[in-house]
C-alpha cells in the first residue's frame, strides 16, 4: 500500500518518520521522569508518587499527542503540507493581513508560533545531546568533567556536517530510531514484570489523586512532565515529508507503545529502588559495558532527534521567507532529488552558536530543562487556536463542534504553558527572549515590504500604459533582451521608468517578471507561467511559486520561450534589478526605531541574483533611496 502523494509505501514512510519525525518525543525518556523527581520542582519517588507520575505521563501522550496532533490536527494539511505556517496558509486571506497593514492578528499570532519553534529548536538540540552524554557518569563519575566538552564537540561536529546534506545519513536514521524504540521497550518490559502492579497508573485517578495531595506543587510538576510531549508539534511539522498514514502507523505500531512501556518501566524501577532517581533511565542497565553500550545508543538517537528539529529550522526560515515574513538568505539545496532538503548557512551556524552557548551557561540537562518547554506549549496553544479558525471559516465546521475541540485542547495547552510560566526566571526566559526578537523582526519586515511596495506602485504608471506610449520616449532600440524584475505585476517598474529616463534606449525585447508566493506549498508545473505580449516588444511574465519551491528565474525564462513562444536570446539577456537603500527617520509610518530595524534588515539581505540564481555576470543593479 502506498501514501497518495508520497514515494513508496506506508510500511517504509513509516520506518522513515521514526528517524525524523519522533526523534524529540523518543529521546525524552532520557530526562522527562528524572525531572519529574529530582529537578527543581521534583516530588519524592514514593509509590504514591510515581504511580501519579506515571498516570500524567501516559494521558499526557494520550489526549495531547494522540488525540489532538495524531487524530485531529494532521487532518489540517495544505495539500499535504504541515506546519504552522502551512496551517496560516488554510486561513481564508480577509483574516491573513494584505496590503500596508502587512500583518493581521491572525497571522501575528502563527508568526509568534513560528517564533517560539527556534527558540524550542535551540534547545533542543543542548539538551538531547547533553542529557545523553550524562550517562557517562552513571557509569564512573570520573568522566563527569569531560560531559559539556564533549556535548559541545558532539554539537559542533553535528552542525558542521549540515552543509553536506543529510540524504545519504537519513537513510539509517529509521533503523537506528527502531533500535532505539525497541531498546526503551525492552528495558521497560523488564522492570514492569518485575513489578506489574505499575500498570495501575493507566487509571486516571492516580493522576486525580496526585493534584490532590500536592496542591499547587502538582501544577508546577506539569512544567517536567510536558517534557514527555515536546515532540508532539514535530509530527504536524513534517507531515509533508511522510504523509499522515505513515506517521500515524509509526506513532501507534511503535513510538507509543514504546516510550509508554519505558515510562512504566522506569516508574517499577523507582518504586524498587528509589535512589535511582538522580537518573532512572541509566539506571535500567548495570554499570559498566552496558552502560556505555546505551549511552552509545542514545547519543545517537539525540543526534537524529537535533537533526530533525534543524532541518525543522531550515524549512521553517524557507517557507518565512517565501511568504515574504523574513529577508533573503543563502539558501542551498543539498540533493538533486529532494527539493525539500536545503541548507541555510545564516540559520545554521546562529543555531549552532545558540546551542553551544546554553550547554556552557546550564552546564546540566537538569537545569536546562527550566527553560524548555514554554516554547513548546505556546505554539501547541496557538496550533489549537488557528485550527479553531481553520475549522469554523475554511471548512465550515459548526461552532459546538469546533469550540468543543478548542476547549478540550486549550484545557491542556494553558495548564502546560501556565505551568512553565514558573520556570520563567530559572530559564524560561530564554526560548521567551528569542521568540520575542524574532517576532519583531518578522512583523517589522512584513509591515516595511508591504509599505515599500505601496510607495513605488503608488505613482508609476501601468504596463500597458508604458507600452502603448514607449516609441515617444524610447530613440532607439538594441539587440538583446533586457529582463526587470518588478513586485508588481500590473504596474510599471521604477528600474525600468529609471532606465529609460537616463538611457532614452531600451532593448528589442523587455520582459516584466514578477514572482508572486501562493499560499500553498507547490504550485503544479502547468500553472506556474502567465505570459502576457503587449506592444512595443514588451512582455509581462507571472511566475507563480509555492512557499516550498524555489524560484529558478532563467531556467522558467527558458520553459517559458518554450511552452509560449517568448522571444529570447539566452545569449543576450540582461537582468535589471532595484535594490533600495531605506532611509530611516522619524516622519515614517512606521516610527523611527522600526525604519532603523528594517533598514538594518534590508541592507544585510541576501542577495537577489544568487537567491533566483541569475547569472552575476549578467544582472545590472540599480539602486535607490527611499523613505517610508
Amino acid at each position: 500500500m502506498k501514501d497518495p502523494g508520497h514515494r513508496g509505501s506506508t510500511a517504509a514512510l513509516a520506518l522513515a518518520a521514526l528517524g525524523v519525525v519522533f526523534g524529540d518525543i523518543g529521546t525524552s525518556p532520557l530526562y522527562a521522569l528524572k525531572e519529574c523527581v529530582s529537578g527543581a520542582h521534583g516530588v519524592p519517588p514514593t509509590p504514591e508518587n510515581v504511580l501519579g507520575l506515571l498516570s500524567l505521563i501516559f494521558w499526557s501522550l494520550t489526549m495531547v499527542v494522540t488525540v489532538k496532533y495524531v487524530t485531529f490536527i494532521l487532518r489540517a494539511d495544505n495539500e499535504g503540507e504541515g506546519g504552522i505556517l502551512a496551517l496560516l496558509a488554510l486561513v481564508p486571506a480577509r483574516l491573513r493581513g494584505k496590503g500596508a497593514e502587512g500583518v493581521g492578528r491572525i497571522a501575528a499570532l502563527v508568526l509568534l508560533g513560528a517564533a517560539l519553534l527556534y527558540g524550542d529548536g535551540i534547545i533542543t538540540p543542548a539538551i538531547s545531546v547533553l542529557s545523553a552524554m550524562e550517562g557517562l557518569s552513571v557509569a564512573t563519575t570520573a568522566l563527569t568533567p569531560a560531559i559539556v566538552p564533549l556535548t559541545c564537540a558532539i554539537l559542533v561536529g553535528l552542525f558542521s556536517a549540515q552543509r553536506f546534506g543529510t540524504a545519504r545519513v537519513g537513510r539509517v536514521f529509521g533503523p537506528i530510531m527502531v533500535l532505539w524504540f525497541a531498546a526503551l521497550a525492552a528495558l521497560g518490559l523488564v522492570y514492569i514484570a518485575e513489578n506489574p502492579a505499575v500498570l495501575g497508573a493507566l487509571n486516571p485517578l492516580h493522576a486525580a489523586r496526585f493534584f490532590g495531595a500536592h496542591g499547587l506543587h502538582g501544577f508546577a510538576i506539569l512544567g517536567s512532565v510536558v517534557l514527555v510531549i515536546t515532540g508532539g508539534e514535530a509530527l504536524y511539522a513534517d507531515m509533508g515529508h511522510f504523509g499522515r498514514a505513515p506517521i500515524r502507523r509509526a506513532w501507534f505500531g511503535l513510538a507509543m507503545p514504546a516510550l509508554v512501556l519505558n515510562y512504566f518501566g522506569q516508574g517499577a524501577l523507582l518504586l524498587r529502588s528509589p535512589e535511582a532517581a538522580e537518573n532512572p533511565f541509566f539506571a535500567m542497565v548495570p554499570r559498566g559495558a552496558p552502560t556505555y553500550a546505551l549511552v552509545a545508543l542514545a547519543t545517537m538517537a539525540t543526534v537524529i532527534a537535533s537533526q530533525a528539529l534543524i532541518s525543522g529550522a531550515y524549512s521553517l526560515t524557507h517557507q518565512a521567507i517565501q511568504l515574504g515574513y523574513l529577508p533573503r538568505v543563502e539558501v542551498r539545496h543539498t540533493s538533486s532529488e529532494a527539493e525539500g532538503q536545503i541548507y541555510v548557512p545564516s540559520v545554521n551556524w546562529a543555531l549552532a552558536a545558540g546551542c553551544v552557548a546554553l550547554v556552557l551557561v546550564f552546564g546540566q540537562s537538569s537545569r536546562l530543562a527550566a527553560a524548555y518547554g514554554i516554547a513548546v506549549t505556546g505554539t501547541m496553544g496557538i496550533t489549537s487556536i488557528v485550527y479553531f479558525v481553520v475549522m469554523r471559516a475554511a471548512w465550515g465546521a459548526p461552532l459546538w463542534k469546533a469550540l468543543a475541540l478548542l476547549l478540550l485542547f486549550l484545557s491542556f495547552d494553558l495548564s502546560f504553558f501556565g505551568a512553565n510560566l514558573l520556570k520563567v526566571l530559572d530559564g524560561g526566559y530564554v526560548p521567551l527572549v528569542i521568540a520575542a526578537v524574532l517576532f519583531t523582526l518578522m512583523v517589522v519586515w512584513k509591515r516595511g515590504r508591504a509599505l515599500l511596495v505601496e510607495r513605488f506602485t503608488r505613482a508609476a504608471p501601468s504596463v500597458e500604459g508604458f507600452a502603448r506610449g514607449l516609441d515617444a520616449r524610447c530613440r532607439a532600440r538594441v539587440p538583446g533582451t533586457a529582463v526587470f524584475l518588478s513586485s508588481r505585476a500590473g504596474k510599471t517598474p521604477y528600474i525600468l521608468a529609471h532606465h529609460l529616463k537616463h538611457n532614452k534606449a531600451l532593448h528589442e525585447t523587455v520582459v516584466l517578471l514578477t514572482v508572486f508566493t501562493e499560499h500553498v506549498p507547490r504550485v503544479a508545473e502547468k500553472d506556474r507561467l502567465d505570459l502576457t505580449s503587449l506592444d512595443e516588444g514588451v512582455h509581462r511574465l507571472i511566475v507563480r511559486s509555492g512557499f516550498m519551491q524555489s524560484t529558478d528565474v532563467p531556467s522558467l525564462l527558458r520553459r517559458a520561450a518554450a511552452k509560449h513562444g517568448l522571444p529570447i536570446d539566452f545569449a543576450d539577456v540582461t537582468y535589471y534589478l532595484g535594490r533600495e537603500t531605506i532611509l530611516a527617520t522619524d516622519r515614517g509610518r512606521m516610527g523611527a526605531l522600526a525604519e532603523t530595524i528594517f533598514a538594518v534588515m534590508a541592507r544585510n539581505a541576501g542577495a537577489v541574483p544568487g537567491y533566483f540564481n541569475l547569472p552575476p555576470e549578467r544582472v545590472v543593479e540599480l539602486g535607490v533611496q527611499v523613505d517610508l
